[in-house]
């Protein structure tokens, strides 16, 4: 995934499913890498830094 896409589907999945979604992502990628499919876990891990920043606190 290109890193827009990433962008964009930690904010759709942050949209639906609020704070859990770094959970989920956690979770997909763990489940990926259990099946050894490496490419769609560093997808889900990537999402899940998305996710991190997207809801970490912003300060100004």
């Amino acid at each position: 995934m290109q890193a827009l896409e990433i962008l964009d589907y930690a904010r759709q999945l942050h949209e639906v499913r609020g704070e859990r979604a770094v959970l989920e992502a956690a979770q997909r990628a763990t489940a990926c890498e259990a099946k050894g499919d490496s490419e769609a876990a560093a997808n889900w891990r990537r999402i899940q830094s998305a996710l991190t920043t997207i809801q970490s606190p912003h300060v100004s």
